[in-house]
Order: structure tokens, then C-alpha cells, then sequence
């Protein structure tokens, strides 16, 4: 009786969490504006559906990465002003199942930090308007310059978006100091080119590094020998590998200083401000590394030039992992 009991409770609890990844899923032709358009805008095609079998079709250079993602399904319209045939916008708007696998894709087509104002993040150029919220990814490209244009029509898709989920908990966890802005990206496997790290989380800080370079005016010395000092920015990552338990992520560990001893150098000794064991290296291609584990988690610095700089932001880091 109680086996049976048990039974009834993994269905239950299986069909609330299908009910809950679900509930704000609506037919995507719904989200697609139609009436109410800027002044001056006609939709002239569309919205046409693709499914995970016809995606290709569509984008046939860049559906494999939309699958690894996750994707479900899209749709795709053009707008035109009526003023100017050649002024045409193209929108796309993808399911890609859940807010992380949203997140993945809008993370690695964003090429930097620009902000429009809409969605959960979102990113604006002259030619260009990309938005995650909630389990969709939205995307405009115009003929001609019209950012303002874009940030109206992004705004009417928003709208229409009514899943409410937050971004992914991990982005969360990256410290700020020194955050590179709109450099945090997920991958759904081959972290940092690792297979072994799996699905996870990556953002780049920045660390002043100063350089020596010759001074330009003949008798101004700044140093001794000739030389001043000149700051240059340097760039390293931390990183975030999530497992389905502690036990695969000390297992993963193993594996990532063999794959190290093997590829660069494990150094001897324990790092004392982690409290806890601490995979110290270099790697060939990489850097300096620090890596530990943390729960269902592995985190770690890579591509320090300065060990104090990786130190401390690893540990900020650490802290904010829940």
C-alpha cells in the first residue's frame, strides 16, 4: 500500500512540474504583432512556423545550434514601411523550451554589452534587436538603421509575453567586481571546451595588468631604465559546471586534473582561503587555473595572470553559490 502510494506521488508531482514548465507556453503566432503597428508599418509575410525537422529550412547555417539549446519551435514574419519598399524588419521569435535554454541562446549571440530595455536582457543596435523572456528568444534584424523603430517593436513583443520565470539563478552567483558587462554565457555542454565539464555557466573579468614600454620623448625618463608604466587591461574567466549530484562533480574534478597533469602542470600544495580542496595548475592553451568543487557544482578561475587576482575573485565567488 505504501509502495503504491509513493507511485502516486511521483506521477502527481511529475505532471505538476510538466503543468508548470508548460503553463505559459501559447501558440507563437499569438506573439507575433499584427495590429496596433508603428505608424506607417504593414506585416507583408507571415508569421510562418518552423518545427526541430524544418528548422534548417529556415536557417539552415545556424539551426544546430538552436537544437543544442533546446529549441522547440518558431515563427518568422517581415514588416515593411509602407513609405520605402527596401525598409523592411524581420522578426523571429523562437521557443526554446525553458528560461535557462533562453538565456543560452540569447548569450551567445549578443556581442556586447548594449542594453535596450525590454525583455529579461536585451541587446540594441543600428541594424539589430535580440531579447530573452521567459522561455522565448526574440530577435529583429532591419534593412536600414532604425533603433528606435526596433526598441518600439521589441517592446510590442514583450508585451505579449506572459511567462513570468526570472533569469537563471547561476547569473546570480558571478560577482560583479570586475564583470566584464554582458560577458556571462551558458553552454549547454563543452564548457570551456571541456566535454568533461559539461553543461555550465562562464563570464570574463578584467584584471589591470601594468607594462613597461619605451618612453616617447628622448630624455624624460619615468623609470630607471627608460621606461614607463602603462596600464593594460587583461581578461580571465570564472566558470560555473553544474552536475546532477555532488558525488558526479568530485568525480569530475578527478578527471579535470588528469586531463591537466596531461595537457600542462598540477601544482603541489592547498590554497588555504578556499577550505577545501583546490586544483591548482596551468594549462598549455588556458592559463592559471583554481578549481574546486562546491555542491552539485564546479567553479573555477582561469587565465589569471596575477594569483591574487584569481584568489579573490574565486572566492566572492564561492560565497555566492547556494
Amino acid at each position: 500500500m505504501f509502495n503504491r502510494k509513493l507511485k502516486i506521488l511521483f506521477i502527481l508531482a511529475g505532471i505538476f512540474i510538466w503543468l508548470e514548465t508548460s503553463s505559459w507556453a501559447v501558440p507563437l503566432e499569438t506573439l507575433v504583432p499584427k495590429k496596433d503597428l508603428p505608424g506607417g508599418w504593414v506585416l507583408i509575410e507571415g508569421p510562418q512556423a518552423y518545427a526541430k525537422k524544418t528548422l534548417f529550412e529556415h536557417i539552415n547555417g545556424q539551426a544546430e545550434i538552436y537544437l543544442k539549446y533546446g529549441f522547440q519551435k518558431s515563427v518568422f514574419a517581415i514588416y515593411q514601411n509602407r513609405k520605402n519598399q527596401k525598409d523592411q524588419v524581420e522578426l523571429d521569435i523562437y521557443d526554446m523550451g525553458n528560461v535557462l535554454q533562453a538565456f543560452g541562446i540569447f548569450s551567445r549571440f549578443r556581442n556586447e554589452d548594449r542594453p535596450g530595455g525590454f525583455g529579461l536582457e536585451s541587446y540594441l543596435d543600428d541594424h539589430s534587436a535580440l531579447f530573452y523572456q521567459g522561455r522565448y528568444f526574440v530577435m529583429f534584424y532591419a534593412a536600414e538603421a532604425n533603433p528606435d523603430f526596433l526598441k518600439q517593436f521589441s517592446k510590442l513583443v514583450s508585451l505579449k509575453i506572459s511567462d513570468p520565470s526570472p533569469p537563471p539563478k547561476e547569473i546570480g552567483y558571478f560577482p560583479k567586481n570586475g564583470l566584464k558587462p554582458g560577458s556571462i554565457q551558458y553552454f549547454p555542454e563543452g564548457l570551456l571546451g571541456h566535454q568533461f565539464l559539461k553543461r555550465g555557466f562562464q563570464g570574463t573579468y578584467i584584471e589591470e595588468a601594468k607594462a613597461k614600454v619605451k618612453a616617447e620623448d628622448k630624455g624624460k625618463k619615468d623609470t630607471e631604465d627608460g621606461t614607463k608604466a602603462r596600464t593594460e587591461n587583461k581578461e580571465f574567466k570564472l566558470f560555473l559546471a553544474i552536475y546532477k549530484d555532488s558525488q558526479e562533480a568530485v568525480s569530475a574534478l578527478k578527471v579535470y586534473k588528469d586531463d591537466l597533469s596531461k595537457k600542462g602542470k598540477v601544482s603541489s600544495g592547498s590554497v588555504v582561503e578556499f577550505k577545501t580542496s583546490t586544483l591548482r595548475g596551468e594549462d598549455l592553451y588556458q592559463g592559471k587555473i583554481f578549481v574546486l568543487q562546491k555542491g552539485v557544482y564546479l567553479l573555477g578561475a582561469v587565465g589569471f595572470e596575477k594569483e591574487e587576482e584569481g584568489k579573490s575573485r574565486l572566492k566572492e565567488f564561492i560565497e555566492k553559490v547556494k
